[in-house]
């Protein structure tokens, strides 16, 4: 197990009655295969050579690593094949990351779902290969354990999650995104858990698509007529939100960032959202953090373990403040971080995307 986080952003939030778990989630795991460096998209009947790669556990894997090295307490439940793939995403999220996994379960014969991701131009292509985990023996519990929140992954279309619902009724708080409607629907009435969400937070393509809008900013405006915090995420340009309890908006720009591999940036997004919320800060700090992490996410390979850590975070704010590479103005809305951060060195080195998962890392500490 890792040492504890450098900062834990609930310390003063914390109470003896509070649930020992501060996010609950669950999904499918992956092990992600990234490719960068490509100057531009495989050609078909040809041979590519990318520049870089990087492996590490993928799919809700990311969201749960990004939670954990935030200093949220994050317990994930999910599958996992009982081979070489499967060993190496459960010791990388259990005991590199310190994710909670005593809702997840091994499968003896069952493959681990492979994902590989090319990244170029700024945008990504990615293959997945995967059969569903079969069912549990035992059938698994309707409700997560007490927590303070949960991050839900919608699914256009498909029935509802009944823990969603049993979740909010029991005072977790519900914070949702949202997968590619590849039915092209874009029909907000298929996404029935949206009514227990206290906050949704889709990309602008996707925002847009559900409310028949050609705005993220108005796209956001009506999302807020059906949960109380729209979150709709610009890519580069940064993020706006709505508060639909106060009507207070929010809108923060993007940093100017080299970005290497943007895979799991929206999940990154999500995590610095949601530790803001759970911490209670005002909105525009929220959103700010959130675009603060999501950026230097990209700046690494992978998804789950391009995700920053405090001291990263701390060590951008110091670099930022003292060089003339970011706009001036923009730099002012993150001076809250100022009475947040942690002072001193790195206390571990963060785990990152190796090429190959047959490398034995020295171990962290």
């Amino acid at each position: 197990m890792k040492d504890q986080p450098v900062l834990d952003p609930l310390a003063g939030l914390r109470g003896p009655d509070d649930p020992e778990t501060d996010v609950y989630l669950t999904g499918t795991v992956f092990l992600d295969i990234i490719f960068t460096g490509l100057d531009s998209a495989p050609v078909r009947g040809t041979e590519s050579w990318a520049r870089g790669m990087g492996s590490s556990p993928g799919g809700v894997a990311n969201m749960a690593t990004a939670l954990a090295r935030l200093g949220l307490r994050t317990s994930l439940a999910a599958a996992f094949g009982d081979d070489v793939y499967g060993d190496y995403c459960w010791d990388a999220l259990a005991d590199g990351e310190g994710i909670e996994l005593a809702l997840s379960r091994k499968i003896p014969g069952w493959h681990s779902p492979v994902t590989v991701s090319m990244a170029y131009e700024g945008e990504r292509t990615m293959v997945s290969h995967g059969h569903e985990a079969p069912p549990p023996e035992e059938p698994a519990p309707a409700c997560p354990p007490p927590s303070r929140a949960c991050v839900a992954s919608l699914v256009p279309g498909a029935p509802r999650q009944e823990w969603i619902g049993t979740a909010a009724e029991r005072g977790c708080r519900i914070f949702a995104d949202v997968g590619w409607d590849d039915s092209g629907r874009w029909d907000l009435a298929d996404l029935a858990d949206l009514a227990h969400c206290e906050a949704f937070l889709p990309n602008a393509a996707e925002a847009m698509r559900y409310t028949r809008t050609e705005c993220p900013r108005a796209a956001a405006r009506k999302l807020a007529d059906l949960v109380p915090m729209a979150v709709v995420t610009l890519g580069a340009e940064g993020a706006y939100a709505v508060d639909s309890g106060s009507g207070q908006t929010a809108e923060v720009p993007g940093l100017a960032v080299e970005a290497l591999d943007p895979t799991g940036a929206g999940d990154v997004f999500v995590a610095g959202f949601l530790t803001g919320s759970l911490a209670a800060w005002p909105l525009a700090d929220r959103l700010a953090f959130a675009c603060l992490t999501a950026a230097l996410s990209v700046q690494e390979f992978g998804g789950s373990l391009s995700a920053p850590g405090w001291i990263e975070i701390a060590a951008w704010w110091q670099h930022a403040k003292a060089y003339d590479d970011q706009d001036r103005t923009a730099l002012r809305r993150y001076a809250f971080l100022d009475d947040l951060l942690p002072t001193g060195t790195r206390r571990w080195p963060l785990r990152r995307a190796v090429p190959t998962i047959g490398f034995r890392p020295p171990p962290l500490g």
